[in-house]
């Protein structure tokens, strides 16, 4: 390394000085001695923009603030514009300015990528900048990099991830200690893992943003965030967890994309998972990603899902990769990778196992009526469990074979209308 190539620097500027953007500001401070000696050169935030500039914020110099985002846009010697304001808009609209002047960027905002993320990387390509987004899903796992460089050479047919650390909290406490929805819900509130409004991530919609990044880097076709059916972890019970248990499962919440038959499911639902399988040991907040390729056979990235420094760990990484793509005049040499075009298979044509519970009248005939609705709909029934009910009837636990979707439906509308099914109490997939 001569020492022309140890004077230049980089510069960057940070929109948004929330917990991501504050753990990135901290970052390049800790490093700013060891970065010359890794990379050849500099970094040094420029200018940060925020919505109130007035603010005293402990720790930052002052004279770095704006609220004007055409002090970032119109400096030229600003080289990375790093987005963590998070949201669809302004943070659209800046990236794209961002790109068009020339910029290179790194960002950390899943829901402006899952839906817009090919479109600004065709944009980036045409002004042959860098549009990197590793911190858009798993925190400070590397997840995305590897997908698009390190695992190439692979045909890669499965993706699945725990990727949202609030609902892995609550099923890990419902599971561990007894907890009902609410209670492991409450507690993860005062944790600081959920949020004063949680549903994106028990609805599983933030896991199904990250899926449709992840899937399209994996399957290399464009997945949006509306191709992904998604549903949450509200309806288990404590009830679900220990006939999980009984039966050596846990209950996770999978995003899980495949690509079959020349078509890719993308699906975000609660499983029942193996315990020997490696998902099923992800407890707590952490957060895990398994890869199937044709030629790396099984992978695993496992670590912190979120967090100050995890994710600005994932931002300085992509912050270093585009300052040697600058040093070395090579910007844009890893661009979008979605060269095909398959379609989404829907979600009645994805094949699945069951786990249900139903309260049944306890009589004779009640089980064969049952199963004979079952073979009308060409589902094959793997186990039965039968056990009294508290009130009244018996509880009928079933897990079926592997079962198109739309028939399954069909099974669970035709029993709804049975005379002898109380109620349908829950109905989760298995993992097999």
């Amino acid at each position: 390394m001569n020492e022309e190539s140890m004077v230049k620097e980089i510069n960057i500027a940070l929109l948004g000085l929330g917990t991501v953007g504050m753990g990135v500001y901290k970052l390049v401070q800790r490093r700013k001695n060891q970065l010359p000696k890794k990379l050849g050169c500099s970094v040094k935030v420029k200018r940060i923009l925020v919505r109130n500039a007035s603010k005293i914020r402990d720790g930052v110099d002052n004279d770095l603030i704006t609220d004007s985002w055409d002090d970032i846009l119109s400096d030229d010697s600003i080289d990375i514009v790093v987005e963590v304001m998070g949201g669809l808009e302004p943070a659209g609209t800046y990236i794209k300015q961002a790109l068009d002047a020339g910029k290179n960027v790194v960002t950390a905002n899943k829901d402006l990528i899952a839906v817009e993320g090919h479109e600004l990387l065709v944009r980036a390509a045409e002004q042959k900048c860098d549009l990197l987004y590793e911190a858009s899903v798993g925190g400070g796992i590397p997840v995305l990099r590897p997908l698009k460089q390190c695992l190439a050479g692979n045909a890669i047919d499965t993706v699945l991830g725990i990727v949202n650390g609030t609902t892995n909290y609550i099923l890990t406490r419902m599971t561990e200690d007894g907890m009902e929805f609410d209670e492991a819900l409450a507690k993860a509130t005062d944790l600081g893992y959920a949020e004063a409004d949680p549903t994106a991530d028990i609805e599983g919609l933030d896991a199904g943003r990250k899926l449709a990044i992840m899937a399209s880097i994996a399957f290399n076709s464009v997945v949006t965030f509306e191709n992904v059916h998604t549903e949450g972890i509200t309806r288990i019970t404590s009830t679900d967890i220990r006939y999980a248990d009984a039966m050596d499962c846990v209950i996770k919440l999978l995003a899980v994309g495949k690509e079959e038959d020349g078509q890719i499911s993308v699906n975000v639902y609660p499983m029942l998972v193996p315990k020997n399988h490696p998902m099923a040991s992800v407890n707590d907040s952490f957060n895990a990603v398994f890869v199937h390729g044709d030629a790396v056979d099984d992978a695993m990235f496992y670590g912190r899902g979120a967090g100050e420094l995890p994710t600005a760990s994932a931002v300085m990484g992509d912050i270093i990769d585009i300052s040697r793509n600058l040093l070395q005049n090579c910007t844009g040499r890893v661009g979008c990778t979605c060269y095909r075009n398959l379609p989404i298979k829907p979600l009645g044509e994805v094949k699945n196992c069951y786990f249900f519970r139903l309260q049944v009248e306890d009589k004779p005939g009640t089980l064969a009526s049952i199963s004979s609705v079952f073979s009308q709909h060409n589902v094959s029934i793997k186990q039965v469990i039968q056990k009294p009910a508290k009130k009244h009837g018996s509880e009928l636990v079933v897990v079926t074979d592997f079962v198109k979707e739309k028939d399954f439906t069909k099974t669970l509308e035709a029993l709804k209308h049975m005379s002898m099914v109380y109620e349908i109490s829950s109905v989760i997939r298995v993992y097999a």
